[in-house]
């Protein structure tokens, strides 16, 4: 059974109308899981909130209460693009949790998946970007206290880089920072994570493979981590609000199916969160998100 993280407080968030975050897709993506044959292929497990001694391992402590006792100024909340409320909060936490669970999974059964996660734009002392925990560093900082983890990698394949982890990182050896991003989209500063891959505008499928292939087993070569954290953002995908880049549902599939049979291929297990993607209708992204369910249950089951 391919172990995936999920609560139902993910989509517990009422935002104004039209904002662009796309809070109901986790609701869609678990229901298409449950009542399709996947559901005999899984098994679903359920998160607490993340330890708050933890969020302040990586993110300031002022910023931390600040944040989570409404304290934050007005313009930190519109950088983070979110009404404060208490369900913000609760999901927040939820989904910080649900990362950290995904590794203490992956570790046991080789790969899990996290049907959240992904916020990679929150930095020390300020979230951005519809990110208030960087729930990916909080992970690896946490994997790194199992005694035969050493070194881990996070491979960030949203399309907007990952600008929040490459900068909590920046003089950590443990961490590898690897981003694979839209050279022109948010944010307009791109810090320098360990390694970028920044492709242009438009990119197609072969060409984004093409360079993903000319990189990452190099990377896994050279750094031998203990464990992947890879954030498989559909945000790539040809047809994405916010993306531009000219990735099929295909492609998906063949990127998230090529990092996985990588890391199976040298016993590094993978903790997967879905990230980004951004459709106005967001059914449209549950068959985008799936394609990394498809490719980890035929690598985990080979």
């Amino acid at each position: 059974m391919l172990p995936l993280i999920y609560h139902s407080q993910y989509s517990a968030l009422t935002l104004p109308d039209k904002h662009r975050y796309p809070i109901n897709k986790y609701r869609l993506l678990f229901e298409a899981i449950f009542h399709s044959e996947l559901s005999n292929k899984v098994s679903i497990h359920q998160p607490n909130r993340a330890d708050i001694t933890k969020i302040k391992a990586i993110h300031d402590s002022e910023y931390v209460d600040d944040l989570l006792f409404n304290r934050l100024p007005a313009a930190k909340m519109r950088r983070i693009g979110f009404p404060w409320s208490d369900e913000l909060i609760n999901r927040t936490l939820l989904s910080t949790g649900g990362t950290q669970l995904t590794v203490d999974l992956a570790l046991e059964h080789g790969i899990a998946i996290h049907l959240s996660g992904g916020y990679h734009h929150a930095h020390h002392d300020f979230g951005s970007g519809f990110c208030l925990f960087n729930d990916l560093a909080i992970a690896a900082k946490h994997a790194l206290s199992f005694s035969h983890i050493d070194k881990v990698m996070i491979i960030d394949c949203d399309v907007h880089h990952g600008d929040g982890t490459a900068t909590l990182f920046a003089d950590d050896p443990n961490i590898i920072t690897f981003s694979v991003h839209c050279d022109k989209n948010f944010p307009a500063r791109k810090p320098d994570s360990d390694v970028d891959l920044a492709l242009e505008r438009n990119t197609s499928t072969d060409d984004y493979l093409t360079a993903l292939k000319g990189v990452l087993p190099l990377l896994l070569a050279q750094h031998r981590p203990d464990l992947v954290i890879y954030d498989a953002g559909v945000d790539i995908h040809q047809h994405d609000e916010l993306g531009y880049f000219d990735i099929s549902k295909q492609g998906l599939y063949q990127r998230d199916h090529y990092i996985l049979a990588q890391s199976k291929a040298q016993n590094i297990p993978v903790a997967a969160v879905i990230g980004g993607g951004y459709r106005t209708n967001h059914q449209d992204l549950v068959e985008l998100h799936l394609q990394l369910i498809y490719a980890a249950l035929l690598v985990h089951n080979k």
